[in-house]
């Protein structure tokens, strides 16, 4: 088996673009093995999308600027051993790419995918990797349309496959040795980072930089891992009102923009992203959905003209928004980019207005 360490030198001479990386001396290339199916262990099958889990860099010390996507599923699989105590793995690669490139398309691809597997008896769980940038947006968008007790756990890394200190082998093995885990089933969607299980529904990126990054400051985390091992700290539960979207037939969805709201901002972007094909808007407000008078009027023209639906975020990282007095709706305690996730699929499903204010403005 390849280690790690000559895995991250070789990928980086092979795959980037600069300097490479000297081999140590003794080391050679060695192909794969064929595991044997081991009965006795649960199925957990491994989406590949890319990300940084999957990045490359041109030295050992580079933790930005790097080459998202650059290696495969089996890489990343190789690249961890002891996965294979825990379960059965199988890698499928669904895409390669930064998250930031990752498409209404690419997420129905990959739903359809997770929940033919996850109505397999022979699958246990699914894990899914994933690029840190807009984790949150996939994982919500899943969490939202899977439906399955099984679990299903998002992961990703903070540093490339080839930094000194690569926070991606411990990540994705914690998230096969969840998504293996009985206790992991009827929690919905997970997120698995720097040792800690946390939902889907409401965590958030908070630091562009930092491995601790991913938290739901205001909901908590559901548990921890110690020795690779899942505590949780609650029984299996689930969001409050908490939808489901079926999309097994969807292949496209709606265009849904999200504006920003700052001091003396441009009323004139809300007809403009209507013209280009929206058929929703978020407001990233300011404080609790706050904005401008002239903003607000151009809002409600397109409301009036064009039908478009509109639900009031906040740009604050955690906070509630009530019940919009104005043409919209309350986001409650969604941000504005899983706001927009929900808009896309309440628009798809074709929720009228009372049930748009059911799904964004139930308050408990």
């Amino acid at each position: 088996m390849v280690s790690l360490k000559f895995l991250t030198l070789a990928v980086t001479a092979c795959l980037t673009i600069g300097s490479p990386v000297p081999l140590p001396a003794g080391f050679h290339l060695s192909v794969r093995e064929d595991r044997p199916f081991n009965t006795s262990l649960p199925n957990v099958t491994i989406f590949a999308t890319g990300g940084t889990i999957a990045g490359s860099a041109s030295s050992s010390d580079q933790t930005t600027g790097y080459q998202a996507g650059a290696l495969g599923v089996d890489i990343l699989i190789d690249a961890v051993p002891q996965m294979w105590n825990v379960s059965n793995v199988r890698g499928v690669q669904v895409a390669n790419v930064g998250s930031e490139s990752i498409t209404p398309e690419i997420l129905l691809n990959l739903t359809h995918q997770v929940q033919r597997e996850l109505d397999s008896p022979y699958c246990q769980g699914v894990v899914i990797t994933h690029g840190t940038d807009t984790l949150e947006e996939s994982s919500f968008f899943l969490d939202l349309t899977i439906r399955s007790e099984k679990p299903v756990v998002f992961v990703g890394a903070m540093r490339p496959a080839t930094a000194i200190s690569a926070d991606g082998p411990i990540n994705l093995l914690e998230a096969v040795t969840l998504a293996a885990d009985p206790g992991a089933r009827g929690r919905g969607t997970m997120i698995v980072l720097n040792d800690r299980i946390s939902n889907a529904f409401y965590t958030t990126k908070t630091n562009a930089n930092a491995l601790d990054t991913f938290k739901a400051v205001e909901q908590g985390f559901l548990g921890f891992f110690i020795n690779i091992k899942p505590i949780f700290y609650f029984a299996p539960t689930l969001p409050v009102n908490k939808p489901y979207f079926d999309v097994t037939n969807a292949t496209s969805l709606p265009q849904v923009d999200i504006l920003y709201g700052y001091q003396a901002l441009n009323p004139a972007l809300a007809s403009a992203a209507v013209e280009s094909g929206t058929k929703g808007l978020v407001l990233a407000g300011m404080g609790a959905g706050g904005w401008t008078t002239p903003g607000q009027k151009a809002i409600d023209e397109v409301v009036k003209n064009n039908g478009t639906a509109v639900v009031y975020s906040r740009r604050p990282m955690d906070g509630y928004v009530e019940p919009s007095d104005s043409s919209g709706y309350g986001g409650g305690f969604l941000n504005p980019q899983k706001a927009r996730i929900m808009l896309q699929l309440a628009l798809y499903a074709g929720f009228e207005d009372a049930q748009m204010k059911t799904l964004f403005e139930f308050d408990g």
